[in-house]
């Protein structure tokens, strides 16, 4: 990926978030954690363009190819495959004690905003590159037009994440928006396991892990990341047993901030 790729595909989202922080901070919401969720940003951003951008996935085959496909056909089938792999891997990162350890990063955050969208260890990506992502290239191969459509779809992850007050009530499992997604982060015990969609909550629908929003509960753990440091080395010094309904591990009492 050459630096003008680079830019073309940063560049939006930078200019989406900084609009959301800007409503957000309209109606009087605080800056949160927004350092910390910064540099997982450049952090995510580093490791993208120096090692990411030189992994080339060695299976050059695909079940449907993309420039056969009408756009619009191609570029639905693109997103729901990848969403579907972004669901299943999520749902194992509440199960898997490993993967908890690094996406706990991400329920950290005292005050889900806009940033939050941003705020995952940058292992998450490694383990993405080599397991989800490609399985979405196995099943079509994507023309430039579907990645750019797919990217622009992608920029709702940061109104998803925001502080802003948006419920689609009983048509919430139509698109994710932030009622529905704050309550995936939410503190409360009744909440913990439910929507995990990325995108689309058909999948939390069809799999059982629905549920509509209920209101705007607090979000956070009882531990969260004092530097940057710690954002390096995040799954090491983490304390916290976590959300995680342990595959490998007995289940124990989730720890909160008061």
């Amino acid at each position: 990926m050459g630096w003008t790729d680079a830019l073309i595909a940063v560049v939006p989202a930078m200019l989406v978030s900084a609009v959301l922080i800007g409503l957000e901070r309209a109606r009087g919401g605080a800056p949160g954690d927004m350092l910390r969720n910064l540099q997982c940003w450049g952090l995510q951003l580093l490791i993208g363009f120096t090692v990411l951008a030189h992994v080339a996935w060695p299976l050059h085959w695909s079940l449907l190819d993309g420039r056969r496909l009408p756009l619009w056909l191609g570029l639905a089938i693109f997103l729901i495959a990848r969403d579907f792999g972004e669901y299943m891997f999520h749902r194992a990162q509440h199960r898997i004690p490993l993967l908890w350890a690094m996406h706990s990063l991400h329920h950290s955050d005292p005050d889900m905003q806009a940033l939050t969208t941003e705020r995952h260890f940058w292992g998450d990506q490694l383990i993405k590159n080599l397991t989800i992502w490609p399985a979405t290239f196995v099943v079509i191969s994507p023309t430039t037009p579907i990645l750019a459509g797919f990217g622009i779809a992608m920029l709702w992850n940061f109104v998803v994440h925001s502080g802003l007050p948006i419920d689609f009530g009983r048509w919430s499992f139509l698109l994710n928006s932030p009622a529905y997604h704050r309550r995936h982060h939410s503190i409360r015990p009744e909440h913990y396991d439910s929507n995990f969609a990325a995108l689309l909550p058909i999948f939390d629908v069809v799999l059982g892990s629905y549920n509509r929003p209920d209101g705007y509960p607090e979000t956070g753990l009882a531990h969260r990341p004092a530097s940057l440091f710690e954002l390096v080395v995040w799954p090491l010094i983490r304390d916290d047993p976590g959300r995680r309904r342990g595959w490998f591990t007995r289940t124990r009492a989730d720890t909160r901030r008061a």
